[in-house]
């Protein structure tokens, strides 16, 4: 059956730059429309994970190829305005409390379904093959765990269990997996193929429909649950905006740590250059659903809209006010200039990865090592990460902030550690 892809054309429309006047470099201004541009896009993450809700619901009422195809569009859609979310982490405790329950990857997914054992088990992980889905009980370090009953508290409690963070029990990628099965092709063409069957109790395939199917809805009831309290925390009142508006010196450290941390360490670093290295299939965000190239667009898009305090909201509309660049202009139009310049242009690379999945090879195949030129563009996005970091350092030290602490990767850092 086809998957579901966002087109090149919408991706870059929503990455346009905007034509926006310049505002006063207030910093308290600046924090506000900060915080409301996170309230906005966590907002809209809420939004489309209900309609990811009522898909799912549609396939577990009538299972076919159509109502799966559904459901996975509707999961990619619900990645786009929550990519563009990951820009708030890092920096921000509301947020770095939070998202390890809705973003959590890699995971060992055998905890949760069957796999094909020689391409799943983790020996480092003795819960790697637990099958939650095929043992109603089982044990961890001891205790017999009840899982008659698949609900969301059931999955909180499994979440990260034993403290091993490849246990993911809950969030995007554990419904991802659920949806789109194992990937098994490696660096070859092809995303998970989960047939509609596994999710038809009277055409069973998989074993465990039924609790195949208690799973999905749990996990997608938990996940709408966890965007609410996010929301939340972003409105007035909450604890997110509280925190980057009580000081707005300390709230624009936040902003410029996420940015430089996001771009740096974990995106450049921890999600990209590590797989160029390795050459590892397995070291990509969405790794079932061959979606890798559109979440790390996202991120990059969601990095240029808290610098120029814009966000183009899931139904057009335009949530945008005083920026970080304008903080950085006062101090230093070239620097500000510069430093968009290199936002354009992480983008813009950011977008020939996803020019190469639109035309048929997806992120898992530029990983490949038998694949130069993959490795050259993947590369080529994160050399211009790299380098939009060195300003975001710059501007800084120009705006006079104290306390921005940037992530680092050894991937980027000291690739050799790699390796040992």
């Amino acid at each position: 059956m086809p998957r579901p892809t966002l087109r090149l054309a919408a991706l870059l429309l929503s990455a346009a730059p905007l034509a926006t006047a310049a505002h006063a470099a207030d910093p308290a201004a600046v924090v506000a429309n900060y915080a409301d541009i996170a309230h906005a896009g966590y907002e809209d993450s809420l939004i489309r994970a209900g309609e990811l809700n009522a898909a799912i619901d549609a396939l577990i009422a009538a299972p076919s190829d159509a109502t799966l195809d559904a459901a996975r569009a509707a999961w990619i859609a619900a990645r786009v305005p929550y990519q563009q979310t990951e820009v708030f982490r890092f920096g921000n405790p509301v947020v770095d409390d939070w998202e390890g329950k809705v973003n959590a990857w890699p995971l060992d997914e055998g905890l949760i379904d069957y796999i094909d054992p020689m391409l799943g088990a983790n020996d480092e992980n003795p819960y790697s093959v637990v099958n939650v889905i095929a043992n109603p009980t089982f044990e961890i370090s001891g205790t017999t765990v009840d899982a008659t009953e698949i609900t969301p508290a059931l999955l909180e409690s499994l979440h990260e269990i034993d403290g091993i963070e490849a246990n993911v029990a809950t969030g995007y990628h554990a419904i991802e997996f659920l949806l789109w099965g194992q990937d098994l092709n490696g660096t070859g063409p092809g995303a998970g193929a989960r047939p509609a069957s596994d999710f038809d109790p009277a055409s069973c395939t998989g074993g465990n429909c039924d609790r195949r199917v208690a799973y999905l809805k749990a996990a997608t009831d938990l996940l709408i649950a966890d965007l609410e309290d996010i929301v939340a925390a972003w409105g007035e009142g909450g604890q997110g905006r509280a925190d980057v508006t009580a000081d707005p010196q300390q709230g624009m450290v936040m902003a410029f740590t996420g940015m430089g941390s996001l771009s740096y360490g974990e995106l450049a670093g921890e999600r990209m250059k590590l797989g160029v290295l390795l050459h590892d299939p397995e070291e990509e965000h969405d790794c079932f659903s061959d979606n890798t190239h559109a979440s790390h667009f996202f991120d990059g898009l969601g990095i240029r809209n808290v610098y120029t305090g814009s966000y183009t909201r899931i139904d057009g509309s335009i949530v945008e006010g005083p920026s970080l660049q304008d903080m950085v202009a006062s101090a230093d139009a070239d620097l500000a200039a510069n430093l968009l310049s290199d936002l354009d242009a992480s983008v813009a690379a950011l977008g020939g990865v996803v020019a190469s999945a639109e035309a048929g090879t997806a992120y898992d195949q530029l990983l490949g090592m038998g694949n130069p030129e993959g490795n050259a563009l993947v590369q080529t996005a994160i050399d211009a990460l790299v380098g939009q970091t060195r300003n975001i350092e710059r501007a800084v030290d120009v705006v006079g902030l104290d306390g921005v602490g940037i992530e680092g990767s050894d991937s980027l850092d000291a690739p050799n550690a790699v390796f040992e």
